[in-house]
């Protein structure tokens, strides 16, 4: 009988943690504070330490149960990125996951030996830990946040933090070998195998994880699994791509989250259901794995290290990362203000934490200062960085409105359902759905809630404000819908922008001519649209801005994914007493502008927008 008091009340503990967690967290995103901040002082507050004094010092445990975590969390991040995304930022992101992990890990491992005073192999091993981003911080906060980046940027926050982990990884199993062979002189040498090690991270884990995702879409397509067994089938395919790469020395951070990726851009039966469970398992992984690491950590051990972290977390936040990101994004034409976001968005998380224990499994002596080093250094980089992601990014003109309509996606059990999905969103005055002169042929309308009444299409008519429109789409073609219900276009020329409109089609240099600013090379043989796919690729939204001088062009409507309108915005107007001078400059802008355009339509003619 006391056995099964006992195992009730271990039951009844973690099921209490974890509502506890869930109802801190609906606090925690009222007050703007960093949800795994909350869910990390929970378990401190649980463990030896706090008020409750639970005591858990497994550190193979939490390996264990942090891995199957991290593995979860990656593989919901690859499912909803998109391949073309992936395609446009893959040579930066590769860059930050190479270039900018080995120089912030060796300049912070520079650091901890002439300032901090530790020696070679400790101080490289320490840099090593902390050099990667999280990808389970990076993707949990900006989705908590709902923030949404212009350009590039956060699909190269979110690409590089999920691809950085075997770069850290090796670099430190193999310092880990160096302090191992300096702790016992007769240890193998560690240079054997060091390079094999490297390429098997980085190749076989992604050949594990492309495979593993296309076996996974093949029996997806083939096998009768009902619905609820669907989305638990494909979680635990995700665990089995984590563990075989992870026994095979691959990485299988990388392979489970290029196993999503695979996934997530094929058509697969039942994605929406499996999203939706992807999404609860998300949140659970995120508070179990970082309420373990509250409950690992003693306080009152880190008091002792307090200092020495800060300073490390201090120059890491300030010189290692920006520098790290400056030498690996130097030649893709990154803006100022891009280049200081990703460098400030360099959070460090659970991955760091979890590198930190493999000292402590390997036994190297005083292995117990890496993990309370890191610990801290965490904690430092989710205060800082992690509660200013907001504000930074609007500061730096890099966050975009969220407008966006509220999109429901629907599982549908009819033939063909992989080539179609069932989506609704909320019609708002001033869609461009609205205002559209066609339909697109791949939209099928179904039906139209209105009030309290659902209506055929036929008989609601027109769509108008107020409505809820549900069709049937190619789940490629949904983010196009997206744009076609998002009001963002319409709120950016009425709100946010001051200047006149342009078709894409105008050439730059003729533009620069007129309106006398300075054009870059680059640019002197293109047009307006031309331009911005050069600048962004393919992942184009509406309130991107090609910087040109000191004026911008801001993409106000897009067609597909090529911007077919835009809007030259005039510089901010300073403080007095330079006012009076910028009014009158912007008069004679005006003036020379609707002068301009008038002569051009008196001279050709232009075809209606």
């Amino acid at each position: 009988m006391q056995d099964l008091v006992v195992n009730n009340l271990v039951l009844l503990s973690a099921a209490a943690i974890i509502v506890l967690g869930i109802l801190s967290s609906i606090a925690a995103v009222r007050f703007g504070a960093p949800l795994l901040l909350v869910f990390l002082g929970i378990g401190m507050l649980l463990g030896e330490d706090g008020p409750v004094g639970l005591s858990f010092d497994s550190y193979i445990i939490a390996y264990l149960i942090g891995s199957a975590a991290l593995a979860v969390i990656l593989f919901d991040g690859g499912m909803r990125t998109r391949l073309s995304t992936i395609r446009s930022v893959a040579a930066p992101a590769l860059a930050l996951s190479t270039v900018g992990v080995l120089v912030t890990a060796f300049l912070t491992g520079v650091f901890a030996h002439y300032v901090i005073g530790f020696g070679w192999i400790v101080s490289f091993l320490l840099g090593s830990i902390v050099a990667s981003t999280d990808a389970a911080a990076v993707f949990f906060l900006l989705k908590a946040g709902g923030l949404k980046l212009r350009g590039r940027v956060g699909p190269v926050l979110e690409t590089e933090s999920a691809t950085n982990d075997p770069m850290a990884l090796f670099l430190t199993l193999a310092l880990l070998e160096f302090a191992l062979v300096s702790a016992a002189p007769n240890a193998a040498n560690p240079l054997a195998g060091t390079l094999v090690l490297f390429f098997q991270q980085f190749a076989l884990g992604a050949l594990i994880g492309i495979a593993g995702g296309f076996a996974l879409v093949w029996i997806l397509s083939r096998m009768p699994l009902s619905g609820g067994l669907l989305p638990l089938f494909v979680l635990a395919a995700a665990i089995v791509i984590f563990t075989v790469s992870a026994l095979l020395n691959a990485s299988g951070f990388l392979a489970v989250y290029l196993a999503g990726l695979v996934l997530g851009n094929r058509p697969v039966r039942a994605f929406p259901s499996l999203l939706n469970f992807m999404d609860s398992s998300t949140w659970m992984a995120q508070l179990v794995m970082f309420v373990m690491l509250g409950l690992l950590v003693t306080p009152s051990k880190m008091a002792d290290y307090a200092f020495t972290a800060v300073l490390i977390a201090v120059f890491l936040m300030l010189v290692a990362r920006p520098l790290g990101v400056l030498a690996s994004l130097a030649p893709f034409r990154f803006t100022k203000s891009e280049t200081i976001y990703v460098s400030w968005v360099g959070l460090r998380g659970a991955v760091s934490i979890f590198l930190a224990t493999l000292p402590v499994l390997a036994h190297l002596p005083g292995a117990q200062l890496f993990f309370n080093l890191a610990f801290v250094v965490v904690l430092v980089s989710l205060i800082a960085q992690g509660a200013s992601l907001g504000w930074t990014a609007r500061l730096l003109k890099l966050a975009l409105p969220d407008t966006a309509p509220a999109v429901k996606r629907f599982e549908i059990d009819l033939p063909g359902q992989q080539q179609l999905e069932l989506v609704a969103y909320p019609v708002e005055e001033g869609c461009s759905y609205l205002t559209a002169s066609y339909t697109p042929v791949w939209l099928k309308p179904v039906f139209v809630v209105r009030g309290d009444e659902v209506v055929s299409t036929e008989q609601a008519g027109p769509l108008t404000p107020g409505d809820y429109g549900y069709f049937l789409v190619p789940p490629k073609r949904i983010t196009r819908l997206d744009a076609l219900f998002d009001t963002s276009a319409t709120a950016l020329k009425t709100a946010d922008f001051q200047g006149f409109a342009f078709n894409s089609t105008v050439a730059l240099n003729a533009l620069a001519e007129e309106y006398k600013f300075e054009l870059p090379d680059q640019y002197r043989e293109l047009t307006i649209a031309q331009a911005f796919a050069e600048r962004f690729g393919e992942v184009l939204r509406v309130g991107d801005r090609l910087e040109l001088d000191n004026l911008d062009l801001v993409a106000v409507d897009l067609e597909g994914d090529t911007v077919s309108r835009v809007i030259l915005e005039l510089p901010e107007e300073p403080e007095w007493p330079d006012r009076a001078k910028v009014h009158l400059a912007r008069i004679a802008a005006f003036l020379r502008i609707g002068l301009s355009k008038w002569r051009t339509a008196k001279e050709q003619p232009q075809s209606p927008d």
